[in-house]
């Protein structure tokens, strides 16, 4: 399902678990492991083009002071989100979710043929991203995302005085609004990047 299709401009945003139910008490019991989310969810992964440029993509979602002391809490019980003595089972109203891409070496096997091809804004010009919601094996579609900020910066290489003579690179900073009131904890956040031919370049998911 294609909802939202924005292109990722070079200098604009282009608004843009648990033991099952009735398990038998001879199985062995899981160890309980605690999650904290200070500071938000992190999230990154590596993509390519089909030209032979390769990038990272990394970033976070927060929503002001929900994430401050929520844990989750696996144990032979199930999953459980706590902010103290609370239970918490759903995301606030809206997430900001921010982001960066910039070009990385690719690795060694997934495109070995001539020299280093850098991510340039004329690439990143026919880049989509598409939002969605996933529970289980089913993605729903996210409405309504809210490109807030775009910004395009210079990476210079640590010898300056070489910077005329190599190829330019860049980093390329997003934040976003993300509607999420209703969503329960267990959905992971997916973000996927497509190119014009419909071609995955990449895929991530923001899960707590």
């Amino acid at each position: 399902m294609r909802f939202w299709d924005y292109k990722i401009a070079g200098v604009a945003f282009l608004i843009f678990l648990g033991c099952a139910p009735g398990a038998s008490l001879s199985q062995p019991k899981r160890n309980k492991t605690v999650w904290n989310y200070d500071g938000g969810v992190f999230f990154a992964t590596d993509g390519s083009l089909p030209n032979g440029a390769c990038f990272r993509v990394s970033g976070g979602m927060n929503a002001g002071d929900f994430f401050d002391r929520l844990k989750r809490v696996d144990d032979e019980h199930g999953t459980v989100f706590l902010r103290g003595p609370e239970t918490v089972i759903q995301f606030p109203e809206v997430l900001a979710v921010s982001f960066a891409i910039r070009d990385l070496p690719c690795d060694p096997g997934v495109h070995d043929n001539g020299p280093r091809t850098y991510l340039t804004r004329e690439m990143m010009g026919h880049l989509q991203l598409m939002v969605y919601w996933k529970s289980g094996l089913d993605l729903r579609a996210v409405n309504n995302v809210r490109g807030v900020q775009t910004r395009v910066e210079r990476i210079f290489p640590h010898a300056t005085a070489l910077a005329a003579e190599l190829p330019q690179r860049f980093e390329w900073s997003y934040q976003l609004l993300v509607p999420s009131a209703g969503v329960p904890l267990t959905d992971s956040l997916v973000f996927v990047f497509r190119t014009d031919e419909g071609r995955i370049a990449a895929r991530v998911a923001a899960r707590l």
